[in-house]
């Protein structure tokens, strides 16, 4: 079998461990040199593939590369760029081939989340759609946690440790002012459909610690009465209220409460912005003093405080990938498969595209507390061995030391193509 080069992307929104998942597959693509050739990365994902943007990895040291699975952030760019079908765009897909055979590329190695496995699936296609050999595998990504098949996804574990820790210490510190102060703390959290981040913000309450925490679920319409209800019960029973809100939020409507009226390159609602609107909620319904934050980015880039969890799987499925590549597997993606949850324990697991593509994973009606404001015993079954273990970067000058790569670009030999 003659040795191909690989293609290697990043694509959506990124996470504090979708390096990992490049370490595990770039390290496991040298340790197989003699099936697989050298791997190019698509600068700022697919898109540097169709314009023929690409990085030579080899040029970077095994340091370097080791250096991944502790850094935030996409390493070689990322991007939120949607193939359309072959019909709608066939340029699109012969520009694909053009370039792949160009610089010799057998093997196409796409990590995202749902809008990205559809483009995997498109890719796996093109043997039978144009007739140009390929084998496609999806690396699983998302920190919404919404791919269905896999357990859990890559991104996810962290973004719910720093959640859940960041409820925790924001709690503490309004019941150390409420008496005089703020009563009531909002913090707005990712999530448009499915409520999983949400959901974390309710690990910050257990036996140990019991707050009184009020989670706004995506998958539960917000009912104004009841939730100033519950707040009030809980000001009046604990002095104050920690409230978690996901982006994606709708009234009796069915409307986003944080709706702009923008949509994104995948043509879903550009979200943001719900946490003032439930804050002026508290101030008109309840009269009390409030104080609201938006988790944004920072819940998505906080390596310093990953789950030990996640990055072991984020890395296990970028190498997975590779052995599922190498062993003739075309058109599939790694999972996580969950074998028992205490103690923890679980597996590498493979599905067809087809079953993930364009499929979100909602949170189950039995993971939400009857009165819609919490999680149950079966939810923090489910995420509590998520955020556990600590994978902390090495530290310089007070700051982690994280790694930026040399993305040294490769030789073009084709012609300039406008996307």
């Amino acid at each position: 079998m003659a040795i191909k080069n690989a293609f290697y992307a990043q694509s959506g929104g990124v996470t504090a461990v979708i390096n990992a998942s490049a370490a595990g597959l770039l390290e496991t693509a040298r340790a197989h040199s003699d099936k697989i050739g050298k791997v190019y990365a698509g600068r700022n994902g697919i898109i540097g593939a169709l314009t023929e943007d690409l990085i030579d990895t080899s040029a970077e040291s095994t340091e370097a590369i080791r250096a991944l699975r502790h850094t935030p952030s996409g390493a070689f760019g990322s991007c939120r760029y949607k193939l359309k079908s072959l019909e709608d765009n066939r340029r699109e897909y012969e520009r694909l081939i053009e370039v792949f055979k160009a610089h010799d590329i057998g093997y196409f190695f796409y990590n995202g989340g749902g809008d990205s496995a559809d483009t995997c699936l498109k890719v796996s296609q093109l043997a039978g759609t144009l007739g140009y050999p390929i084998q496609a595998i999806h690396v699983p990504k998302t920190v919404d946690n919404d791919l269905p098949i896999t357990d859990c996804c890559p991104g996810f574990g962290s973004v719910a440790k720093y959640i859940a820790v960041s409820m925790l210490e924001a709690s503490f510190d309004v019941a150390s002012m409420a008496k005089t102060s703020t009563k009531v703390f909002i913090l707005e959290v990712m999530g448009r459909h499915a409520g999983w981040i949400a959901a974390a913000g309710g690990l910050a309450s257990n036996e140990d610690h019991e707050v009184p925490i009020i989670i706004l679920f995506p998958e539960v319409t917000f009912d104004q009465e009841k939730f100033l209800a519950k707040t009030d019960r809980y000001v009046k029973e604990y002095g104050y209220c920690t409230v978690v809100v996901s982006e994606g939020v709708k009234g009796t409507d069915g409307k986003f409460l944080s709706d702009q009226g923008l949509r994104d390159a995948f043509g879903h609602a550009q979200l943001g912005g719900v946490a003032p609107v439930i804050a002026n909620i508290v101030k008109n319904g309840l009269g009390l003093k409030y104080h609201w934050g938006v988790a944004d980015y920072l819940q998505r880039a906080a390596r310093h405080i990953a789950s030990g969890t996640d990055v072991e799987q984020a890395y296990a499925m970028g190498k997975a990938a590779v052995e599922y590549a190498i062993a003739g597997h075309n058109s599939v993606m790694p999972t996580i498969e969950r074998i028992s949850s205490s103690p923890y324990a679980w597996k590498t697991g493979m599905v067809e595209l087809s079953k993930v593509a364009n499929v979100e994973k909602m949170m189950p009606a039995d993971f939400i507390s009857e009165d819609g404001f919490g999680i149950t015993g079966k939810c923090r079954e489910y995420l509590s061995p998520l955020i556990e273990g600590e994978d902390y970067p090495p530290y310089k000058n007070g700051l982690p030391d994280y790694v930026r790569l040399k993305n040294v670009a490769v030789t073009k030999k084709l012609a300039e193509f406008k996307i």
